[in-house]
């Protein structure tokens, strides 16, 4: 393991040579900063129109009980549902754009540490992004399914209501991260993995998130002073805070991609020497009998 783990971080630090890891985070983040608000509006949409609109007021009060009454949290969240229940077609339409731009900021950032270039990086990623916005809805339900547990935990009180709160949140938040992942790694960053490096680096990179967003949740909770560094402007201090938090997400979500291909190198060279070594059948023959 220690073998492994070192020829992980190896890979690694030769993938960042020449790179500026921070740098490609902040790109990343300013393309999400775009993107969020309409993904968000878009994801509360369709999931309305495939259970109810009166479905997803219900579950997102109940997700907003969840949050810090700080930086507005709750509040926010009850305007995305509304903005998402009462989108138009043509609304819908219309936000596609700023939330594609996510995709194509996925893919510059992915492919930078891939090792080759390609043209039309901008349009590969948008519409690389589109069939996640279709599956959104089938990952957002179980999130609003899973705060609804929360939120009943957190009323029941105690430290095993507690516990499992706080389980369920990160679990819940780990299964459709992993699933977006792996569409991330493999078809919107134009990953050449293997099948397993990118299920594990896809899980692992996922519960990495998930953890970072238990931890915005209870940063969110903290008695701070945002305005205070901006010249008492709360909403300026909420803005860099936020925008702080996606930058760690993002930069999260890179170091996950290099382990991927990492971990992916090193199970390619260990099952080439597995295939070389003497005495060893050639890959699909069957030792003599």
């Amino acid at each position: 393991m220690r073998g492994a783990l070192a020829e992980l971080l190896g890979s690694v630090r030769r993938r960042l040579e020449g790179r500026d890891l921070a740098l490609i985070a902040a790109g990343l983040t300013f393309y999400a900063g775009i993107a969020i608000v309409p993904l968000l509006v878009l994801a509360f949409g369709l999931t309305a129109r495939l259970t109810s609109p009166e479905r997803v007021h219900a579950l997102g009060d109940r997700l907003a009980e969840l949050l810090p009454a700080q930086l507005g949290a709750p509040d926010a969240v009850a305007r995305l549902v509304d903005a998402g229940v009462g989108l138009t077609v043509w609304g819908g339409v219309l936000a596609l754009l700023p939330m594609s731009l996510y995709g194509e900021g996925l893919r510059r950032a992915l492919l930078r540490f891939g090792g080759r270039s390609e043209g039309a990086t901008a349009w590969r990623g948008r519409l690389a992004a589109m069939p996640l916005l279709l599956l959104s809805p089938l990952l957002l339900y179980p999130l609003l399914l899973a705060a609804r547990h929360m939120a009943d935990l957190a009323e029941t009180g105690g430290l095993a209501a507690t516990v499992g709160r706080i389980a369920l949140g990160f679990y819940s938040v780990l299964a459709a991260l992993a699933v977006a992942l792996v569409w991330v790694f493999r078809v919107i960053g134009g990953g050449r993995v293997g099948r397993t490096a990118l299920v594990v680096g896809a899980a692992f990179t996922a519960a990495c998130v998930s953890g970072f967003l238990q931890g915005f949740v209870l940063f969110l909770a903290l008695p701070l002073d945002l305005g205070a560094p901006f010249g008492g402007l709360p909403v300026v201090g909420g803005v860099a805070a936020v925008g702080f938090w996606l930058f760690l997400l993002h930069l999260v979500v890179l170091v996950g991609w290099l382990l991927t291909q990492a971990l992916d190198e090193l199970l390619g060279r260990r099952s080439a020497a597995r295939a070389g070594r003497p005495g060893a059948a050639p890959p699909g023959c069957s030792p003599p009998g």
